[in-house]
């Protein structure tokens, strides 16, 4: 196959994982987009799982699903929302794909009797795997695009990545050295009562990659505060690079700051020049575009730092002790709130703390649950799997309710909403989902008939599918109001597409039921049959939606339901909102 001129940019990381890799990447991303490049993103996980779908948020922090029904790793979902991009399951490569496309082609006899080995078959697999989705367009355009980042996860060393690091060794002579650099994130840490910034782990880890075959480009250091002068022409001296080449990613108010950040340390201009990026070819359209996001982006950083006015969100889940669990419900409401102007102040609840059982077992931590709950503008219940805080769910939407707060559920939010209303407004007592009492009189949640109940991965329904407004909804329904006010909804359509990770649904037979004591299901599937949105009317704000609205929010453009909720959590009219 001919080879195209594609940029390629590998992004690696050392001394520790969790080191900010992809937040990296993405900002970067949004750098080379302000030159008017099309940008896609590839991000590497070393495991063996297949997908990200069958592990848990507790291991690994969110599963971010894609319009295709991919189930990938969260920095996927920093991509999409930084480069407001649409990707696709293969731009997340995993061992176990590597190894199963591999063994597929063994088993037909492709290699043609060959002895299969790591080296060069499952590296010629890697290699193959990124010029190919590097091609794919990730926007309306169906160009395809000039720069693919690439962002191995774990940490430079570990025994799982030694496949890929050999791949992308072999890969920058495969393109050629004008098209392909490395940046390389590492830590810089300060110990000691005088707050030394060390640089010996970051000379570990580049000798390391050094000896694997991978020379950076640029070292991108972490650390609380600047690097000083002396520690940047240390690092410098020891790795073999420019000072120019040595830049530092301090810790900042917020995640958007970091393009900036990179921007004003040169990082631009360098590749610009390493990569000769001036000699690609951008339309005027382009270019003007990219100037947008530059303006845009700095109004952005400004605005996120002039907030005054503040909204309370209390989120009740079961995985709030990893806060990446629900990483993409965060950005969601941040986004919003800067629509709004409001700073978020986002409160967390266990919600097991919030059950009766909790309160003889561990009283102060139950008394304390309360009080958090008790103090919010706004209530959300978002997506989640299995029996445990269940009944704490539960009440904390009967307290919205009750209290007349502003509720959002998603997924699993909406069947609690659904579940409470049935048992406390319709008289179903035991109401349930079949997830939790298969043999509740009122199972009022079901599960699909057609997904799987002993094979895991990849069975729920997943990916975007289309949400159909009802008849009679037009004057009412706050959720279709944000839909069209937001222009997520196409003029003259009464339909939304949006993304669904779910095995359970509410039960059709129980519709007529809670419509009739003012539950209504304002959004149905193609059929008819399928409960996507859920509003209580005559209350401020208590909507549900099945689907996971947060995949599609982005720093500019928030998703409608989260908009309405934080809107509604403020005090702000829908009106008012849209008259500015």
């Amino acid at each position: 196959m001919p080879y195209h001129n594609m940029k390629y940019i590998l992004v690696s990381g050392g001394v520790i994982s969790g080191i900010g890799k992809g937040i990296f990447a993405s900002s970067l991303g949004v750098l080379l987009k302000t030159l008017g490049l099309r940008v896609t993103a590839i991000k590497i996980d070393p495991y063996m799982n297949i997908d990200a779908g069958t592990m848990s948020p507790i291991e690994h922090g969110e599963v971010f699903v894609l319009n295709d029904g991919g189930e990938v790793d969260l920095d996927l979902g920093n991509y999409e929302r930084f480069l407001d991009v649409t990707l696709t399951k293969d731009n997340n490569i995993t061992t176990g794909k590597i190894y199963q496309q591999v063994i597929q082609k063994e088993r037909k006899g492709e290699y043609l009797g060959k002895t299969v080995q790591v080296v060069p078959h499952i590296t010629d697999a890697i290699q193959e795997w990124i010029e190919r989705v590097a091609m794919i367009s990730v926007d309306h355009s169906g160009e395809k695009p000039d720069v693919c980042i690439i962002e191995l996860g774990g940490t430079v060393g570990d025994i799982e990545s030694a496949p890929f690091i050999e791949a992308m060794r072999q890969f920058q002579f495969r393109v050629g050295h004008e098209n392909f650099a490395l940046a390389h994130v590492s830590l810089v840490p300060i110990i000691g009562p005088v707050g030394e910034q060390k640089t010996k782990p970051t000379q570990t880890t580049i000798r390391e990659l050094r000896a694997l075959g991978l020379s950076p480009d640029l070292i991108a250091c972490r650390c609380c505060k600047p690097l000083e002068p002396e520690v940047r022409g240390k690092i410098s001296m020891f790795c073999h690079v420019g000072k120019e080449q040595v830049i530092s990613v301090r810790d900042v108010l917020s995640t958007y700051h970091v393009p900036l950040l990179l921007k004003e340390q040169g990082v631009l201009s360098f590749f610009r020049k390493r990569l000769d990026l001036d000699k690609i070819h951008i339309s005027t359209e382009q270019l003007i575009k990219g100037e947008c996001i530059l303006k845009e982006w700095t109004k952005l950083t400004e605005d996120h730092d002039r907030l005054n006015k503040s909204v309370t969100i209390v989120l009740v889940g079961k995985y709030t002790n990893l806060q990446d669990s629900y990483l993409s419900v965060i950005k969601a409401l941040e986004h919003s709130g800067l629509k709004c102007e409001r700073k978020l102040i986002l409160k967390w609840v266990e919600a097991s703390e919030l059950e009766h059982k909790c309160e003889k077992i561990n009283p102060e931590k139950h008394r304390e649950a309360w009080n958090i709950l008790s103090s919010a503008n706004g209530i959300l219940v978002p997506g989640g799997f299995g029996n445990r805080g269940t009944e704490g769910k539960i009440a904390a939407a009967k307290w919205a309710r009750e209290k007349r707060i502003p509720y959002l559920g998603i997924c699993l939010g909406l069947q609690i909403a659904v579940i409470e209303f049935a048992r406390n407004v319709c008289g179903f007592s035991d109401a349930n989902s079949e997830e939790f009492e298969p043999y509740a009189t009122h199972k009022v949640v079901i599960n699909m008939p057609e997904v799987s109940l002993t094979h895991l991965g990849g069975t729920m329904r997943l990916g975007m599918r289309s949400t159909i407004f009802q008849d009679g909804t037009e004057e009412w329904s706050t959720t279709r109001k944000l839909y069209e006010a937001s222009n997520f909804m196409a003029v003259g359509t009464q339909y939304i597409d949006e993304r669904h990770r779910h095995r359970y649904e509410v039960n059709p037979e129980y519709r007529s039921a809670l419509e009739v004591k003012g539950m209504h299901f304002v959004g149905r599937d193609e059929t008819g049959q399928r409960m996507e949105i859920m509003e209580l009317r005559g209350h401020p704000f208590f909507v549900g939606t099945q689907y996971h609205p947060e995949y599609l929010s982005r720093p500019l453009k928030p998703s409608p339901p989260f908009l309405g909720f934080v809107m509604a959590s403020a005090g702000l009219s829908l009106d008012t909102m849209f008259q500015n």
